[in-house]
């Protein structure tokens, strides 16, 4: 692809594909930076199924207990490191999916609508939201498919809890994140809080469409989360 417009955009849409928030998600938006877990619709093939290391589908996530947000190691090894002061990240590279990317800036949009990436074939960062290596859950968002092809995220699904996820940052140092588990969710069950809630520590979050597809509605059936925690960090040349 080569990142021009695609022709299917709704009216007023300005290039972009957005979800309109509901009143209550967008109260929490408000209160807490919060935002809603989306889908872009006119979209297929379906991606692949979530797997995990059995190669079993996985069921939709149900919604757990929410941790006190402690000190303790992430779930998918290694030892969680200390935060990094904000800085801008420029890309992305998750070397399990072969996904290497330059980062849009993602926003709001009308209707406190979330943005979502112009190029299918990169992936946006939420800015209202932390920045990856900071204090907080940052957010990553990309495209599974766009007509009828594999976008950026189309193998988000195939990540396994200790695989590597690298954000590159205008200060010259890469956050390195390890994944600590991949959740699906169907898109009226969306855990809004459990995905952006305050840490401790520094977080990320990848979000993408998941799921069935539904042709008749132009959208997947659900959303895929992938948590995975600061672990480590390095300087550029």
């Amino acid at each position: 692809m080569n990142g021009s417009e695609p022709n299917d955009g709704p009216p007023g849409s300005q290039g972009r594909r957005t979800l309109v928030l509901t009143a209550a998600i967008t109260a929490l938006l408000l209160a807490g930076g919060l935002l809603l877990g989306w889908g872009v619709g006119r979209q297929q093939p379906a991606p692949p199924a979530a797997k995990n290391k059995a190669g079993e589908s996985r069921a939709p996530a149900t919604r757990t207990p929410l941790s006190d947000g402690g000190a303790s190691s992430p779930s998918g090894g290694g030892q969680r490191t200390e935060a990094l002061s904000a800085s801008r990240p420029l890309s992305i590279t998750i070397p399990a999916i072969d996904v290497t990317s330059p980062l849009e800036d993602l926003g709001l949009g009308k209707n406190r609508a979330m943005e979502t990436p112009r190029d299918p074939d990169k992936a946006g960062w939420y800015t209202p939201g932390p920045a990856p290596g900071s204090v907080g859950p940052s957010v990553i968002a990309g495209h599974v498919t766009w007509d009828g092809a594999p976008a950026v995220f189309f193998k988000l699904t195939e990540l396994d809890p200790g695989d590597r996820i690298e954000v590159r940052r205008a200060d010259g140092r890469t956050a390195a994140f390890t994944v600590d588990r991949t959740a699906v969710y169907p898109k009226d069950e969306f855990p809004t809080v459990e995905v952006y809630r305050n840490l401790d520590h520094s977080g990320l979050r990848l979000i993408t469409c998941g799921g069935d597809y539904s042709a008749s509605d132009s959208r997947y059936a659900d959303n895929v989360v992938v948590y995975a925690t600061l672990t480590d960090s390095t300087a550029g040349n």
